[in-house]
């Protein structure tokens, strides 16, 4: 038999699998269906380190097996090609991002090919292609026919140095995580979704789906329910009240002073009547270099200026209270003012003591001065008026229910959720289809019109204004008004990056379609998607974002079902050999095409499987990759010790049974280190019997096919046993086989393991007992001594106490 040869035997089996178009998933729905998915690629100009293909290979290997199984699988791949990484470099380097994107594709596209995972390539797609685009640009405008989309004044990070609106998640320590620019806060025009709507929905329907528990409780966090109530402050002397929202209407007697954000509106209105009015705008200036994360961080230290020459009124106790303005509240959540409790709110407590300002005990316990009160979800009210004496859940009723009989406020339900920002002011991303019109507003164009072509242009780089690029272009921007035919102009903000991945899975279902955004019949044959697997990173908005946007298509009778994702899961990454997270900066990147040169991709994969919990972060160890590799040198030499047989031996077929059940089960569970593991323990024992017949080779093979695809191919072709392997069936174990007859068991003597012995599980206590005594390594412990006690636990362990 020749050596194993993973470079020529690779390459082989790619051109056959592509030639026969291997992994297309069939039209025909009488089939049993598995949709199995990765997060959409996005292909950067650094192509893959080793960390990417974890999470591909994962579903790669079910998706492998279900085929077996006899489903029929589509198991999709394309581009989140849109985005500022990419225009960023094509700015830097002068070229042309659609020229970028399609060179960055070719390099992931040729090393996903080089790794042989099972896409079907049929439905390749991609966000920047006008055809795809096409249908984002659909479903926007049915969110503004809907209502869900909105253009409104937001305040928005903005990177100084990149001339862009950029997310909360881009700003690190005040700057830009792309360029390292100086980000501020700037009021801009933005388009919004209107995703709070959906709020509720997207909290209750979770229910429905079998996510991982952390992901469940991620989003539910991050949407952040809570029940409460808003209530009037009144500003002492005007007819203005200050509205907040809270949680504890119960605690109101111990509203000491209030706290607005920096951009609050009162703060402009009432300016003529405050006495400090530099200090305040000097504070303002520099809350707007700081990110929403920064500003709420709960470990940094609270700064805020007083108010001077405005008060409000507490309308439990009728005293009038400080106006703090802090950059710890925002104006975004809630109604931007906080009434502040410093005897139970952490945060209020540190501001209260910094400030040296009022602390009055509303709920019964601790130290005031010492503490704060964070944990007062129950106790006794106190120094609360008519509330004295109840407990916490019956102050929440009776105060909600004083002030709407006041008309001070009334309860309200209210979420941490913001609605979706969803303008970018650059070049690289989905024209938005509407233009604006003096006379009608904004009005969208005629859906038999798109796509809305993204113009070719040469020069993209930013304006100094803060527009989009698009905005120089005036023969694209003027246009005329689709309703009333007058001057109009288009929309020059194009999509987030987020919008193209919000939808994906449901293109791949029917990719080449230009009448719809898909066959209604086809999503119903498909969705939901069985298994989605992903960083836990994506868990929030990622997810949230899909899921609101297909909940709307749902209600809108274009999607089959109320939930997008069946399951979902989560991989951790592969760190650097110095327990880092792999970039460039830190020298630590391993390249797969390295790997895939040096020991080929079935190592690759197989090690990326084995290297531990997939579940969770784990180092990269070269020694960890020769060892994969060396195992799949012996698989490849159990052709040097075949025999024949069509059946299992007997001295192997509970060996087998065993091995079937533990691979098909961990495979099931993201246990593929111990699926691997298993078939480790298998070839061991193959060796130590010297042989091994066909019919346990080709179980063998089918077993370690998901996780080594082009190896056990090559030798299930190389021995004749009949077609491709990827023909063949996953094989079935017997129950009865699985379950061991002989067990050791561990025997104690006073409480120490004193040995071990085998015994068979039908055994009796006086049987085992006799095997005990018979154990020279155990029976000198009992010798000479009187037993008092002995414990059996059948299969388990036999305790025996002496004196």
């Amino acid at each position: 038999m020749t050596d194993y040869n993973p470079k020529e035997i690779e390459k082989k089996w790619h051109d056959i699998w592509d030639e026969n178009q291997t992994f297309k998933a069939s039209n025909d729905r009488s089939k049993k269906k598995f949709y199995g998915l990765i997060e959409f690629p996005y292909p950067s100009g650094k192509g893959l380190h080793v960390g990417h293909p974890r999470p591909y290979t994962a579903i790669d290997v079910v998706a492998r097996k279900r085929r077996l199984e006899g489903y029929n699988v589509l198991f999709p791949i394309g581009w989140d090609a849109f985005g500022l990484p990419t225009e960023n470099y094509a700015i830097k380097n002068k070229i042309h991002p659609k020229k970028v994107t399609e060179q960055n594709i070719k390099r992931f596209k040729i090393q996903l090919k080089s790794l042989g995972f099972s896409f079907d390539w049929s439905r390749e797609i991609n966000t920047t292609d006008p055809n795809y685009y096409k249908w984002t640009q659909w479903i926007f405008l049915k969110l503004f026919e809907h209502g869900l989309a909105y253009k409104t004044e937001m305040p928005i990070n903005w990177c100084t140095s990149c001339k862009i609106g950029l997310a909360n998640e881009e700003v690190v320590d005040g700057k830009c995580e792309r360029c390292g620019g100086e980000v501020i806060r700037k009021v801009k025009n933005q388009w919004m979704l209107r995703i709070t709507d959906y709020a509720e929905r997207l909290i209750d329907d979770l229910d429905l789906v079998d996510y991982i528990q952390r992901a469940k409780i991620q989003q539910i966090n991050w949407i952040g329910k809570s029940e409460g109530a808003e209530v009037n402050f009144k500003i002492a002397g005007k007819d203005e009240n200050l509205k907040v929202y809270t949680t504890r209407p119960d605690t109101l007697f111990g509203a000491t002073y209030m706290v607005l954000a920096p951009e609050h509106r009162l703060i402009d209105k009432y300016k003529e009547d405050i006495e400090n009015l530099d200090e305040i705008n000097e504070y303002r200036k520099n809350a707007i270099k700081k990110s929403d994360f920064e500003r709420t961080e709960l470990v940094k230290e609270k700064t805020g200026v007083e108010i001077k020459g405005i008060k409000a009124v507490n309308p439990a106790t009728g005293k009038e209270i400080p106006i703090w303005v802090s950059d710890y509240v925002l104006a975004s959540y809630g109604t931007g003012a906080i009434m502040a409790v410093p005897a139970h709110d952490s945060r209020d407590w540190e501001f209260a003591k910094k400030f040296d300002l009022p602390i009055v005990e509303v709920v019964k316990g601790g130290n005031v001065e010492k503490e704060a009160y964070v944990d007062t979800e129950s106790g006794e009210l106190i120094n609360s008026g008519f509330l004295n004496g109840l407990d916490v859940k019956e102050a929440k009723e009776k105060m909600t229910l004083w002030l709407e009989e006041k008309k001070l406020g009334s309860r309200k339900i209210n979420f941490k959720l913001r609605d979706w920002v969803f303008s970018r002011q650059r070049y690289w991303g989905e024209p938005i289809p509407l233009v604006h019109c003096k006379k009608c507003g904004w009005v969208p164009i005629p859906e038999e019109e798109l796509p809305l072509m993204l113009p070719d242009i040469e020069a993209y780089e930013p304006t100094d204004t803060g527009e989009s690029p698009l905005a120089n272009i005036k023969e694209w921007v003027e246009t005329t008004c689709p309703k009333c035919g007058g001057k109009a102009e288009r929309e020059t903000d194009t999509m987030p990056q987020w919008a193209g991945s919000s939808w994906y899975f449901l293109r791949y279902i029917d990719p080449h379609n230009d009448k719809e955004l898909a066959d209604k019949e086809a999503l119903k044959y498909w969705l939901p998607v069985d298994w989605y697997n992903g960083g836990m990173e994506h868990t929030t908005l990622h997810l949230l974002y899909s899921r609101f946007w297909y909940k709307f298509l749902y209600d809108i009778k274009v999607a089959p079902t109320k939930e997008p994702y069946q399951k979902r899961t989560s991989h951790g990454m592969i760190l650097g050999e110095n327990n880092e997270k792999m970039s460039k900066s830190r020298g630590n990147v391993v390249n797969p095409d390295d790997i895939v040169k040096e020991y080929g991709a079935d190592t690759l994969r197989t090690y990326e499987m084995f290297i531990g919990d997939f579940e969770k972060s784990v180092p990269w160890s070269e020694n960890g990759l020769k060892g994969c590799r060396r195992f799949l040198d012996r698989v490849w030499k159990l052709q040097d010790i075949l025999t024949e047989g069509d059946s299992y031996s007997e001295k192997m077929k509970k060996s087998i049974h065993k091995a079937i059940k533990k691979v098909s089960n961990d495979y099931e569970t993201l246990k593929y280190n111990t699926a691997i593991a298993t078939l480790m323990s298998l070839l061991n024992e193959i060796n130590n019997a010297g042989k091994i017949n066909k019919a346990e080779l080709k179980t063998y093979l089918i077993l370690l096919n998901p996780v080594a695809p082009h190896i056990t191919e090559e030798m299930w072709v190389g021995q004749n046993f009949g077609g491709m392997l990827n023909q063949s069936s996953w094989p079935k174990y017997d129950e009865k086989l699985t379950i061991d007859t002989v067990v050791e068991i561990a025997v104690q003597v006073n409480g120490k393991v004193r040995g071990r012995v085998t015994i068979s599980l039908d055994d009796s206590q006086e049987k085992v007992k006799e095997k005990v005594l018979r154990d020279e390594t155990i029976s000198k412990f009992i010798e000479g001594k009187t037993v008092v006690k002995e414990i059996f636990v059948p299969g388990k362990i036999y305790n025996i106490v002496v004196k």
